[in-house]
């Protein structure tokens, strides 16, 4: 059976049988529970008890339908075919008119997004109706809500109505980009039937109407579909089909295109008595379309296939169905060949189908969700035994602490592997120190035992100044001396040197301006040290003397990242301005220099450092910004590997190589790790963001920074906002982190791979 369900201007839903025609379903619009509703709401009701409905959608599977009203609410009913309609649950979702409501599933959790004047975007369990997120930042009340997974991310676009789009991961790090549409105005963005192509509508305050296109990888409109008129009532709406259409109502007609041609394919007219700007959906395969009518009316039209689907019923108007154009059905029949045909044979048989939403529905098709083929399935499956979803399936250790710190800013392994220091943003530096017992015969960092947070007996703290310019603008940065003897930092004031014996301060020196941005300790002397400055400097200081040696000039903006080649005797420097600079250490002249290569369509941001840290054999290096990372060659700085982040995705936070170099560690702001085969960017492991909360740790912490264990290549360490440290290993069972898995299964990663 074809259903379709309705919401009109006077606040009545309607539930239809597509087939015969006849209402299975009616109500009028009533709070369900007064008790439960905010007064806020029940006052706009006296006010004005005039309610409508703004938005009716089916969640994926069919078994809900809800329903967002122009005042507060949302109504979610349960369907199990036929009549059979509950009352599902009433939720007081918004302040002013529910915009928008949609569907979503993010990792199996079935949630409701709804959005409204009140500028919020909200997402509710549907079993429960609790809410699970906010997300504001829209600077307008939010006009409409796309949800939507790719490469296993699930995200969601939201639209104001001054135009303004926004993307949102299912965290609380705020939106990921922001967009304007044409126009600056009311805007409702959906993907195609198929889930691949990204459009839009919408109409601007002049009354031109338009449907785009997007590239989403990169953020521009990609087509401009032509052949609309102005439309005076309302916003123009579209919809789509699995062969590759968009319809729209628009000037009295239905007009369709084909979605590969910006020119209008043919229009159709459905024998007139249609309103400006009618409300249209086309089923997914192509084979039904319904449009809104004048006279409280909706009217469906078929082509062949569509009318072999609607046969089963005996109660059929010969007059009810309309046929499409010649020309759209023979475009429309081609593509689905048999597929369609034995589809709808199906359905018919089986008396049941999928609901089709009318008016201000969507489609819902519970048959897109499944793999197309076992191949796929398979390669899906590979994809998901990479992945670490329970902290059981790893090991994890939080590292305690008794002094306060709101975040930890940096993270390093003492070079004897025994020890763990971090770099507080209240400027304390925390050492954890490993003992040799039965249980760790090496002294070594280990999951398996808790370190001591160590001070000496004249309980010092090591603290830096933090008179120079705001956190924000820079991130503090230290460096150890290859005998783990030293400790040079810089917290945005003044550059201290400590003895990491006694946590003495044995020196202060270069007051801000400039601010030291990153250090490094010369490999062949101790006692010199390169030090990276927001004035696009670098200085060679001599720490015995107190004297600064040269000052290198080749970057044009903050130096963000230093690194020194013991076999090639050079030092690389990366700046903000996405160039990398080879300095000879004999003379510390200038060898070589050359822009970072960022994909196609990324930028280097003013606000992310680029780190680079030299791979094991002294030739190569990794580079690190939040968009992707690479490893280049050294001598001339060609870049020989690429992994590139998705759109969407969360940021990369850090990077860094194992200690044999054999594995990359990335981390991201949604809390996730990646593990990476370093020859070639094969994903090993993925630890999941809610795995990689191990208990105790704040579900809002992700790590801001990530350190690998100088002698063990499978441990390494994040540093998290909630001012935690995590040690992380794998099971002592399979004690490394797997091998890679195969490059065809990489086509299902949640983020991209791309070698050069």
């Amino acid at each position: 059976m074809l259903m379709s369900s309705v919401g009109t201007s006077t606040g009545d839903l309607g539930l239809w049988d597509v087939s015969s025609g006849e209402k299975l379903f009616s109500r009028r619009f009533h709070a369900w529970k007064i008790k439960n509703i905010s007064k806020t709401f029940l006052v706009a009701l006296v006010k004005d008890p005039h309610v409508f409905v703004n938005r009716v959608s089916w969640s994926t599977d069919g078994s809900l339908f809800g329903v967002a009203f122009s005042k507060h609410l949302v109504h979610l009913y349960s369907y199990r075919g036929g009549s059979d309609v509950h009352k599902h649950l009433e939720i007081d979702a918004h302040v002013g008119g529910v915009n928008d409501l949609a569907f979503s599933k993010p990792n199996d959790l079935h949630f409701l997004i709804t959005c409204g004047n009140d500028k919020l975007i909200q997402v509710w369990d549907v079993t429960t109706g609790t809410k699970q997120y906010t997300f504001e930042g829209h600077g307008a009340p939010v006009y409409s809500v796309c949800p939507h997974v790719k490469e296993r991310v699930h995200f969601i676009l939201s639209i104001s109505v001054n135009g303004e789009i926004k993307a949102w991961l299912y965290d609380n790090l705020g939106s990921r980009f922001t967009y304007d549409a044409p126009g600056h105005c009311c805007t409702r963005m959906a993907y195609s039937a198929d889930s691949k192509r990204l459009f839009s509508s919408g109409t601007t305050k002049d009354g031109e109407s338009f449907i785009l296109e997007w590239e989403e990888s990169e953020g521009y409109v990609k087509r401009s579909y032509k052949g609309l008129g102005k439309c005076s009532s309302g916003v123009v709406q579209f919809d789509s089909s699995k062969n590759q259409f968009l319809v729209a109502g628009d000037d009295h007609l239905i007009k369709v295109w084909d979605m590969d041609n910006t020119e209008r394919l043919t229009t159709i007219d459905a024998d007139g008595d249609l309103p400006a700007c009618p409300l249209v959906r086309i089923s997914r395969p192509g084979t039904l379309v319904a449009v809104t009518a004048n006279h409280n009316t909706i009217k469906i039209l078929a082509n062949p296939f569509g009318h072999e689907l609607l046969q089963p019923s005996e109660n059929i108007s010969a007059n009810r169905l309309m046929v499409l154009p010649e020309t759209l059905q023979k475009l429309i029949i081609d593509p689905i060949s048999t597929a369609v045909s034995d589809r709808a044979t199906e359905e018919r048989n089986s008396g049941t189908g999928s609901p089709g939403m009318v008016c201000v529905g969507d489609s819902a098709d519970s048959q897109d969700m499944k793999p197309e083929s076992p191949a796929q399935s398979r390669k899906m499956l590979e994809v998901s035994e990479t992945e670490i979803k329970e902290p059981s399936q790893y090991r994890s250790l939080r590292l305690n602490s008794e002094v306060e710190t709101s975040g930890i800013s940096r993270l390093i392994y003492t070079n004897a592997g025994n020890a763990i220091l971090a770099l507080a943003s209240n400027g304390i530096h925390l050492l954890w120190k490993w003992s040799r017992n039965e249980n760790s015969l090496s002294g070594k960092a280990t999951t398996k035992v808790h370190p001591q947070l160590w001070q000496p007996k004249s309980g010092l703290l090591m603290t830096n100044d933090l008179t120079g310019v705001t956190f924000e603008e820079f991130r503090p940065c230290f460096a150890l001396s290859k005998n783990d003897s030293y400790l040079v930092s810089a917290s945005r004031g003044m550059i201290f040197l400590f003895n990491m014996m006694t946590f003495k301060k044995l020196r202060a020196f270069m007051p801000p301006p400039p601010v030291a941005t990153c250090i490094a300790f010369y490999p062949h002397d101790n006692n010199i040290i390169a030090i990276g400055t927001d004035d696009s400097a670098i200085l060679i200081y001599q720490a015995r003397t107190d004297q600064v040696l040269t000052k290198l000039k080749g970057h044009s903006k903050r130096v963000t990242g230093l690194a020194f080649s013991n076999t090639l005797n050079v030092l690389v420097s990366s700046g903000a301005d996405a160039q990398v600079v080879v300095w000879n250490t004999c003379g510390w002249d200038k060898k070589k220099s050359k822009m970072l290569q960022f994909p196609t369509g990324k930028s280097p941001s003013e606000n992310f450092h680029t780190r680079i840290q030299f791979h094991q054999d002294q030739k190569h290096f990794l580079a690190v910004h939040m968009t992707h990372l690479a490893i280049y060659e050294t001598t001339e700085l060609n870049c020989v590997k690429q992994w590139v982040n998705r759109p969407f995705c969360a940021k990369i936070s850090d990077a860094t190589f194992s200690c044999d170099s054999e594995l990359v560690y990335a981390s991201f702001v949604d809390g996730g790790v990646l593990i990476f085969d370093a020859s070639n960017f094969h994903l090993r492991y993925e630890i999941n963001p809610t795995s990689n909360i191990p208990s105790g740790i704040s579900s809002k912490a992700y790590a801001v920074a990530i350190a690998a264990h100088p002698q063990e290549p499978n441990q390494f360490a994040l540093a998290l906002t909630d001012g935690g440290v995590v040690i992380i290993e794998p099971l002592e069972s399979t004690g490394k982190w797997g091998e890679a898995p195969s490059v065809d299964s990489m086509s299902f990663s949640s983020r991209s791979f791309s070698g050069l």
